[in-house]
């Protein structure tokens, strides 16, 4: 009798916890989002001189360009640290953290974004949709992919934690950074503006705050960690149970 009821608790816990990890990251409603998503970004052009900083054992040359300042739901994310992420250890580029792909303004208003598939790249978002009327209602000028870079662990951290369905609320300066490590010269740049496509048409932004105003994913990214250790716990249980055999004597 436990050896059956513990059977069926693998199947369960096996069932929930693939539901669990395909659900937790389905975009939440517009209804859910907070109206100051509706916001759009803040960019305010400074002058300010390069500075120098470090991370990882490599020396870089930040050129800061414009503050900014944004609030928006995430759709898609890229860890630099990713294991199949060369170009990042190729070119020493340990100061981008993370890439986040973020909506906000209209697309918060309408939901357009609901309708549509978002994927992310080394270094590019990619979104489209089999319906042209959604991709239609889609505002292209209300997307961007950011470059996100920080030399403190601290909100490295933070921003590693960012899951898709998250909002959040980062400031910074739009930035243009470069370094010349083992004889490698490397460079990147900055958008300046959301009305641009295709390469380099990505914000860089030296991160100097960032908030997770709200979570997505819940309660799918709870009962991930509950299906798990139920699947794991009934595997245990069920192994630990005595075998009986029926012999039959002739």
């Amino acid at each position: 009798m436990i050896r059956t009821t513990l059977r069926w608790l693998v199947f369960f816990s096996a069932w929930l916890l693939v539901i669990s990890i395909w659900r937790r990251d389905i975009l939440p409603p517009s209804s859910e989002l907070n109206s100051i998503l509706l916001n759009e970004p803040v960019q305010t052009e400074i002058t300010q001189k390069a500075f120098q900083t470090t991370r990882g054992g490599v020396n870089y040359t930040v050129q800061p360009l414009y503050d900014y300042d944004l609030v928006g739901l995430v759709v898609s994310k890229h860890d630099a640290n990713a294991w199949w992420d060369y170009l990042h250890r190729e070119w020493n580029d340990n100061l981008n953290v993370v890439d986040l792909c973020v909506v906000w303004g209209k697309n918060v208003k309408t939901g357009a974004y609901g309708d549509l598939n978002f994927s992310s790249g080394q270094f590019t978002c990619n979104y489209g949709s089999s319906s042209m009327e959604a991709f239609a209602a889609f505002d292209e000028t209300a997307i961007s992919n950011n470059h996100l870079l920080t030399d403190q662990t601290r909100l490295a951290k933070i921003m590693q934690k960012v899951q898709v369905g998250d909002q959040i609320h980062f400031r910074g300066r739009l930035s243009e950074y470069s370094h010349h490590h083992n004889g490698m010269p490397f460079k990147r740049g900055t958008s300046i503006v959301r009305t641009d496509t295709g390469n380099g048409a990505c914000e860089t932004v030296f991160v100097e705050s960032f908030e997770i105003i709200k979570s997505g994913g819940q309660p799918w990214r709870s009962l991930v960690w509950v299906a798990a250790i139920m699947l794991v716990a009934s595997i245990v249980g069920w192994f630990m149970q005595p075998v009986r055999f029926n012999d039959r004597m002739h």
